[in-house]
This record gives C-alpha cells, structure tokens and sequence, in this order.
C-alpha cells in the first residue's frame, strides 16, 4: 500500500528542510547528503525516501549511483499556496506600521 505523503508535513521536518537546501544548491548523491548530517546513514535516507514519496526531491540513476535533484515544480506549487497568506501578512504589517507612524507623529 502506497500511502500518499503530505508535502507540508514532510517540510515541518527540519532534517528535511536542510535537505531541500543542500539538493537546491547542488543535486547530490544520498551519500553525500548524508555526510552533511551527524545522524545514522538509515535515518537520512529515510528523510529522502518521503522527500521523494512527496514529489520534493527526483531520482536520476546515474551508473551504479542516485543523484537527487530537487523538483522546482512542486516548490512552486508550495509557494503558490503560501502566497495569499504572505500577501494578507504583508498587508496586516503595513497596515499596523501606518498606525505606529501616525501615534508616533502624534507625541
């Protein structure tokens, strides 16, 4: 049984948001990954495996070896998730730094 992956749930994880960044930077082998991280070899491929169930990370063999990659795509569609909220924050900010400006204008 296959069960699907929440992709947010995968990138509560700080493990595997380090991750995410090392392979943004520089696709990699789970090795080298690994060598990035004081924990059991087991436990970041595990991290990888449900990066990979989430669509995060792709696989490409290469010879004997796994390169991972990360997949832009599905990064875009998390932002584009986010982005409303980021814009209602944004505009919550603005909104109070406005206020601030005006009690501070007012002494």
């Amino acid at each position: 049984m296959n069960l699907r992956r929440d992709v947010f749930q995968a990138i509560a994880d700080p493990t595997r948001r380090s991750i995410l960044a090392l392979v943004a930077a520089q696709s990699m082998t789970a090795g080298a990954i690994a060598s990035n991280f004081d924990t059991a070899r087991p436990t970041v491929s595990k991290h990888i495996q449900i990066l990979t169930e989430c669509e995060l990370l792709t696989s490409e063999q290469n010879g004997r070896e796994i390169i991972y990659h990360l997949n832009p795509q599905k990064m875009k569609e998390i932002a584009d998730f986010i982005e409303p909220f980021r814009k209602m924050w944004d505009e919550r900010f603005n909104t109070l730094e406005s206020i601030m400006k005006n009690y501070k204008n007012k002494d």
